[in-house]
């Protein structure tokens, strides 16, 4: 039996056999952020809990972010937790007036862009939310 007709019969398990992992999953639904708890996000119906890396967790609790039209991609980790993707690979965006937007965030003082909330790392300001239609740098 070759690899091809293997994969065939028996779906996604090839790929985990191999190391492979599933396909990235994308959400889109309202981001909730209740204190104290996992950030969720409403969508059809359905509350997800997110997941994510030291920075993304950083995205998914600013509070300038919270009850917007958010999107995320990940890996389902069970059945209501989704494991966004690392910040590095760009997967949280935000929807609003038709258009899809990388969220960033950006130092007017030192024009530096970030990714994920914080102050500066050279002025030591705090950063403003950027929504950007698409990254110059």
């Amino acid at each position: 039996m070759t690899r091809r007709q293997f994969t065939a019969a028996f779906g996604t398990l090839p790929a985990l056999a191999f190391g492979e992992e599933a396909a990235p999953v994308t959400v889109r639904g309202k981001l909730t952020q209740d204190p104290g708890q996992d950030p969720v996000i409403l969508s059809e119906g359905r509350r997800i809990r997110l997941e994510g890396d030291e920075q993304t967790s950083g995205v998914l609790r600013d509070d300038r972010l919270k009850d917007i039209d958010f999107e995320v991609i990940g890996h389902w980790d069970g059945t209501d937790k989704l494991k966004i993707l690392p910040i590095h690979k760009r997967a949280m965006y935000v929807h609003q007036n038709g258009k899809r937007l990388f969220v960033t965030y950006w130092c007017a003082v030192c024009s530096i862009r970030t990714y994920t909330p914080g102050v500066c790392w050279c002025c030591q300001d705090q950063t403003a939310l950027d929504l950007k239609e698409k990254l110059d740098n």
